[in-house]
């Protein structure tokens, strides 16, 4: 399988410009596409279990205790094989290696349909989050050597809506199949289009500009910050850029922390928004429901906006835009919770905020992770911040039920107000570097 994976050989170097141009503008269109396709249909083939939930609890006689085993199993899994196969998606073609995983995950998520024991869909499902890891290293490796610091966080931030746009379609849509068909089709149809989809980028996705003959991203762009992280570590043997370049990069620790934190609040929000409205604002479920999709609404034009907004105000620095967005996200945080007003439209338009600035650093740290590592690592390094990302997600589920349970909403608002007011301390550091470094370009 590896050898199928292999990185390929660089082709002979274009000089013409009018080809060289053309060539890459074809490219990154058809790249940004297909990963734009790709990563939400391995959302289709992740929240499959999500939605089929109260079909199948009825259908098998399950209590909720049981999704929440495989759920949490799904978890653990996917958290830490995402940085497993970063290390993995940086030594292979990012084509066979994110088609491969979608490929099979949509292999799992039909046998899963078929499935009815608890312990067959245990292992199913954790061999999903396995795979299911494979999709966003392969992505952050794409963005990182088809486009430049100076104009990345446009292309990154346009890349990530695909989760939003998931997000809100997905409830409908494997809704109305489970409903009509029965809930193993929430599973069965997911798996076709993944196997199909999967099968499209295998042979329609392409590796790095070099394997095409083109220059890197940088020298086309003659984007300065860009040359120096492709120049930087150059010819160094893998162990020696990860233990260098991530593990032993200080910034990207206080990324992961800051990733963490923004997990916990994101989690959060999203998964105990519903019953917080119910509870303490009593709106009917429908009601409240709608509402917490105003989150991703928010989400989609936050996450564009953090991303044109760090290329085109701050030259390609991260940390400014993050520590705006971690003020918003506190901001709002401390409305949703304070606000005496039991209007649903005020309601709303907090979970949207909320979105709005908690999606512009789950993005941008990414990002900012895969800049200031090695230009080789992009996969290893966001797959490293990813890795606390879900560990943040984690604690918000089970851990905050018990805060929840012991010391009611306010309890719960206290501690992801804190997470929210944390994420900005710990971006300071990481915003006076990269400040050094575009100054340092800039002179």
């Amino acid at each position: 399988m590896f050898g199928m994976l292999s990185q390929q050989s660089p082709a002979a170097l274009i000089t013409d410009k009018q080809t060289i141009d053309s060539t890459y503008k074809y490219w990154r269109l058809h790249l940004m596409l297909s990963m734009y396709v790709g990563y939400g249909i391995f959302y289709f083939t992740r929240k499959s279990l999500n939605f089929s939930m109260p079909v199948m609890l009825t259908d098998l006689g399950w209590e909720p205790s049981d999704i929440g085993i495989i759920a949490t199993i799904y978890y653990i899994t996917y958290g830490t094989s995402k940085f497993l196969s970063g290390m993995i998606s940086d030594q292979s073609n990012p084509r066979y290696f994110m088609g491969f995983g979608l490929i099979a995950s949509g292999i799992i998520n039909i046998l899963f349909g078929l499935s009815s024991s608890l312990t067959v869909m245990v292992i199913l499902w954790t061999l999903n989050a396995f795979f299911q890891s494979w999709g966003w290293p392969a992505c952050a490796k794409l963005l990182t050597t088809w486009y430049s610091r100076s104009e990345r966080g446009f292309w990154w931030s346009l890349w990530n809506t695909c989760i939003n746009v998931s997000g809100a379609l997905l409830p409908i849509l494997i809704g109305f199949i489970a409903i009509t068909w029965g809930w193993r089709y929430g599973f069965i149809v997911p798996g076709i289009i993944a196997i199909i989809v999967g099968l499209f980028l295998s042979f329609r996705m392409q590796d790095k500009p070099t394997t095409l003959g083109l220059p890197t991203v940088g020298d086309w762009r003659d984007d300065p910050l860009e040359k120096q992280q492709e120049k930087e570590g150059k010819g160094l043997p893998f162990k020696q850029i990860l233990k260098t370049y991530v593990l032993g990069n200080k910034y990207i620790w206080l990324l992961c922390s800051s990733y963490l934190l923004v997990y916990i609040v994101r989690i959060a929000v999203n998964d105990w928004g519903s019953l917080y409205l119910v509870e303490r604002h009593q709106v009917d479920l429908l009601t409240a429901n709608t509402a917490v999709s105003m989150f991703e609404v928010g989400g989609f034009l936050g996450s564009l906006l953090g991303g044109w907004g760090s290329d085109k105000f701050f030259h390609g620095n991260r940390a400014p835009m993050n520590l705006i967005f971690a003020l918003g996200i506190f901001v709002s945080v401390a409305a949703l919770w304070l606000t005496p007003i039991n209007n649903i439209y005020v309601l709303s338009g907090c979970l949207f905020s909320i979105g709005f600035f908690i999606f512009g650093p789950q993005m941008m740290i990414g990002m900012a992770a895969a800049e200031c590592s090695h230009k080789n690592l992009a996969g290893t390094a966001t797959g490293f911040v990813g890795l606390f990302g879900y560990l943040g997600a984690a604690l918000a589920g089970y851990p905050l039920s018990i805060v929840i349970e012991q010391f009611q909403w306010e309890g719960f608002f206290t501690v992801i107000t804190f997470a929210a007011a944390a994420v900005g301390m710990l971006l300071i550091p990481f915003l006076r570097a990269q400040q050094r470094s575009v100054q340092s370009h800039q002179a």
